[in-house]
């Protein structure tokens, strides 16, 4: 009875603040629900921090459609690389005043990655706004349906317009966040390994952050669960410390948690051997009233980890990852605020 009070007391006593490493700011038709709606959402959810970017695509209504998709599969008509995504991404963060302005992490993403003039627009961005983008991605190169849907070849993470911009974000020391596909939907091996595992080798002082590592739910629609994926990011995580797991939503189950909700031993070892390259986001896009459930469904996974590493995983990776201006930048205000609290302390 004893014991189970403790643990009931421990688990009550982790009260996690978060950072959401993935979230894009509009959908796949550029609307949002706007800066207010997710302010009020990160206040509500206990977050503190948010990655947040574009959608680097937009799907075209056809002519010959009646009704307009609300999803990028909704119906057979194509999508088109869109650039002027980063742009609605700048201007909503740049109206924040500067206390709000410190939690958002813009990372930019509107560019084709089959083209190698892709590395000099994404200059051209950073230049316009220096010291406005602290990241790239996310990246759509493989990608489910999305990827026969965007007009143009299959993009590919190892292509020579993707290796020309992961040498502009080593010089600019930017992360880079992939949505590379592991495998088809049918194929039951990592079909596209190769596709993530190159960059990997090749761009050392370049950190990726795999989103969902390589998984998705068109995937798992296909084949429930990638039996192979536990063994090959054990031996990625082991081979390359510039590779950073994103547990986004696809990976919660089947992969994190059972069908009873506990969390699975395996990959509570996992991210305890390597307690600081996992973050957890919402994938969210556009819309954002489902923050607090999408982010506080980690929380069984978080409290079977023990506390500090549960805590690094639920905020702090996210922002170790960052470049290292802003890391920096971050760590001199929350120095300065400790100063000023003690200078103001009344003497005893």
């Amino acid at each position: 009875m004893l014991a189970a009070l403790l643990l009931a007391c421990a688990s009550e006593a982790r009260d996690y603040r978060y950072s959401d490493s993935h979230l894009h700011y509009v959908d796949f038709f550029q609307e949002s629900a706007g800066m207010d709606e997710l302010l009020a959402a990160m206040e509500a959810s206990r977050v503190d921090h948010v990655m947040i970017s574009g959608i680097p695509v937009a799907k075209k209504w056809h002519e010959d459609e009646p009704k307009r998709p609300r999803y990028y599969a909704g119906d057979d008509a194509s999508a088109y690389w869109y650039s002027a995504t980063d742009v609605l991404v700048a201007a909503a963060v740049k109206q924040l005043p500067a206390e709000q302005r410190q939690r958002f992490h813009p990372f930019l993403s509107g560019f084709n990655p089959n083209d190698k003039n892709a590395d000099a627009h994404i200059r051209r961005m950073l230049e316009l706004d220096p010291g406005l983008w602290q990241g790239i991605g996310e990246v759509f190169t493989r990608h489910d349906d999305l990827t026969s849907l965007t007009e143009g070849d299959t993009p590919r993470a190892n292509n020579e317009a993707m290796t020309r911009v992961y040498h502009l974000a080593a010089e600019y020391d930017l992360p880079v966040m992939l949505h590379s596909n592991v495998t088809s939907k049918r194929e039951r091996n990592p079909l596209y390994l190769h596709e993530i595992e190159e960059p990997l080798r090749n761009h050392p002082h370049v950190r990726f952050i795999w989103a969902h590592a390589g998984t998705s739910m068109e995937i798992h629609r296909h084949q429930e669960r990638l039996d192979f994926l536990l063994p090959i990011l054990t031996r990625l995580l082991e081979d390359y410390p510039n590779l950073y797991i994103d547990l986004s939503w696809t990976m919660l189950r089947p992969y994190l948690l059972d069908e009873r909700g506990k969390a699975d031993r395996k990959w509570l070892d996992l991210v305890i051997k390597y307690p600081d390259r996992f973050m957890i986001g919402s994938d969210l896009v556009g819309r954002f009233d489902s923050l607090g459930e999408q982010i506080r469904a980690f929380d069984p996974f978080l409290d079977a980890l023990p506390e500090p590493v549960a805590r690094k995983v639920a905020r702090d990776n996210f922002l170790g990852v960052l470049p290292r201006k802003v890391r920096e930048a971050r760590d001199g205000s929350r120095a300065a605020a400790s100063s000023c609290h003690k200078a103001v302390m009344p003497l005893s």
